[in-house]
């Protein structure tokens, strides 16, 4: 899935390099994965380390290249996608992409998988069944069974995703 720079500032946007900077090799070069072409330029990936790429309108990966970081809320999470890509031109391991942590990764699912059960008709304990096993379920009677209200909040919290919420994935949070 390919994202528009404005909803994901991880999208790395890259241009001709300045004709007044020295030249650089460009390491990359046959490293970019499949190209399609958008409104805004030629999108690509580098998978290895889960980027993607925006090349503007005239620059390819062959060419020299240079990012374009706007200054905006969102610079930090543009500057921590630069340093990823940097990682990838000097060839060094692959940084994780931190604006979910692992946990968060998994709730994530888990509100997804709640929400797709109950716009299927499922019932919250079917869902429950799902997702915690049947003994688990069973063991506490349904009604006050703390399981119930955490899918309750999952399903709740997944049609919130569904709805929209699910951009804010793509931005780190920050404190304000």
């Amino acid at each position: 899935m390919v994202w528009s720079p404005s909803n994901n500032p991880a999208l790395v946007v890259l241009t001709h390099r300045p004709d007044f900077l020295p030249s650089a090799r460009n390491t990359l070069t046959d490293r970019f994965g499949a190209e399609h072409d958008g409104p805004e330029g030629a999108y690509a990936a580098l998978p290895d380390h889960d980027l993607q790429i925006l090349f503007l309108p005239g620059a390819s990966p062959k060419d020299q290249l240079a990012a374009v970081i706007p200054i905006d809320d969102d610079i930090l999470d543009r500057i921590d996608a630069l340093a990823r890509l940097s990682r990838a031109s000097l060839e060094r391991p692959p940084l994780r992409d931190t604006r979910m942590t692992v946990d968060q990764r998994r709730r994530f699912r888990l509100r997804l998988r709640a929400a797709d059960g109950r716009m299927n008709g499922a019932t919250y304990r079917e869902i429950a069944i799902a997702i915690y096993g049947a003994a688990r379920v069973e063991a506490d009677p349904w009604k006050t069974s703390p399981l119930r209200d955490a899918v309750i909040g999952f399903v709740e919290a997944g049609m919130a995703l569904i709805g929209g919420g699910y951009l804010k994935l793509l931005r780190h949070r920050r404190r304000v």
